[in-house]
């Protein structure tokens, strides 16, 4: 890349414009007969040309090379695991839970070492989502990807991710997260080695900020704490590989140089991160819990309003001072289905067994809550004292539709088959009146 420092510029969904070469960029139209330094004109559209103005998502790219110059694709067999497989057949209504994914036993990059969980939906029909782990240890060396059926929201649990795209360069490390839009194409390096985190693919709207209602203007997650890269672009020729992903299945395509050569660009759809400390925590002071949406970062909105597509909240430090109340999350079940990882520390409503890089699947309508030493500690806590919840970071990815489990998920030697002893120890605790 052509920057030595990475920039960025803040906002959520707004216009932005960079580049990298001063008078790069066009003034007064988009695609001018021709462009500054030679450069080529082109745009890159994530939604329909007439969606509405708030909400379409758009870039102008002047690059060194047009997007389309590159060879044939073929079927790209080095990442196995990596799918929109979720099956047709009956889905278990058990709690699932995982350790986390063991770190590549053969050297493998944040490609090769994608391996889907679950998901629901599909690209064709664009809705549901795809979800996904990754465990890598080498940087994509002469390879680039990118998805052309939905949006990435990478979640690293260990390793910083630097994420060299199109539009600009992403360091991300744990307790943040980056999101590349659809289309765009890109390269992971690995600063720190072996690396490892989790992945959700949204074939829905594109995630936006929810809205606040009643909590009003400030709160939740701010949209000037979220970045966008600036202009950063590379001018290499040699022998490299671009890797894509179209209707659930990977593509491969040799290039003669790397696609990141877009010198300027201006517009609204373009890859951004988030720091989730940033995250601005609401709570009851009072009693009871609000509902966990209160949590939410991300949602991408469905056709029906008030239902997401796919929310997604977060678990951060926080304090509790609800009185009269069982502070940690209380038993439940839900219409919709709750997909768990753990970035940090611990989670207030396991006391153990859910480990950081971990995951779990709770379905539809499929009980579950605390563990019984959970309960019990809950139970007799001294609620005239406050409790700060200091060392943690967990989130949730929630859909309105039921997450399917990959057979090779529901098979996985790191999958918890005693998961569901975890609530074994709730004892009967007294009689209905009269009996």
């Amino acid at each position: 890349m052509t920057t030595n420092a990475l920039r960025y510029m803040t906002g959520f969904g707004n216009e932005f414009a960079s580049e990298a070469v001063p008078g790069a960029l066009p003034q007064g139209q988009n695609s001018p007969q021709t462009v500054a330094h030679g450069l080529y004109a082109e745009q890159l559209s994530g939604t329909a040309f007439t969606a509405p103005r708030g909400q379409n998502r758009r870039s102008w790219l002047y690059r060194i090379r047009p997007a389309a110059m590159h060879g044939s694709f073929s079927p790209f067999a080095q990442a196995p695991g990596f799918h929109n497989d979720f099956g047709h057949g009956p889905v278990t209504p058990d709690q699932l839970r995982w350790d986390p994914l063991p770190l590549p036993a053969a050297p493998a990059d944040f490609v090769e070492g994608l391996y889907t969980v679950a998901g629901n939906g599909s690209p064709a029909a664009q809705q549901g989502v795809g979800i996904h782990l990754y465990a890598a240890d080498r940087d994509m060396a002469g390879r680039f990807f990118y998805d052309a059926d939905g949006e990435l929201l990478l979640v690293p649990q260990q390793g910083r991710l630097r994420i060299a795209t199109e539009l600009g360069v992403l360091e991300v490390e744990p307790q943040q997260v980056a999101v590349v839009p659809r289309g765009v194409r890109f390269r992971v390096e690995l600063p720190d080695g072996a690396s490892r985190g989790y992945v959700l693919e949204n074939f829905g709207a594109h995630l936006r900020l929810p809205e606040l209602g009643p909590i009003g203007a400030n709160g939740l997650a701010n949209p000037r704490d979220f970045e966008t890269p600036v202009a950063a672009y590379e001018d290499m020729e040699g022998d490299f590989e671009l890797v894509a992903k179209f209707q659930g299945h990977l593509w491969r395509a040799g290039i003669g140089h790397s696609p990141l050569d877009v010198v300027a660009w201006h517009g609204s759809h373009a890859p951004y991160r988030y720091d989730l400390r940033r995250f601005n925590t609401i709570g009851s002071i009072s009693f009871d819990h609000p509902d966990p949406s209160i949590f939410t970062v991300l949602t991408a909105p469905s056709d029906t309003p008030g239902t997401a597509n796919v929310d997604f909240a977060i678990f951060p430090p926080r304090w509790l001072v609800a009185q009269h109340t069982f502070r940690p999350p209380w038993f439940h079940r839900n219409v919709a289905s709750e997909f768990m990882g753990l970035v940090h520390g611990a989670y207030d409503a396991k006391a153990e067994g859910f480990l950081p890089g971990g995951c779990s699947l709770h379905n539809c309508m499929s009980g579950h809550g605390p563990d019984a030493a959970t309960f019990e500690k809950a139970s007799a806590a001294d609620l005239s004292r406050p409790d700060v919840i200091a060392d943690t970071m967990a989130f949730m990815f929630e859909t309105r539709a039921v997450l399917r489990p990959t057979a090779q998920a529901l098979d996985a030697a790191h999958r918890q088959r005693g998961y569901q002893q975890c609530w074994a120890g709730l004892r009967r605790t007294s009689r209905p009146p009269g009996r």
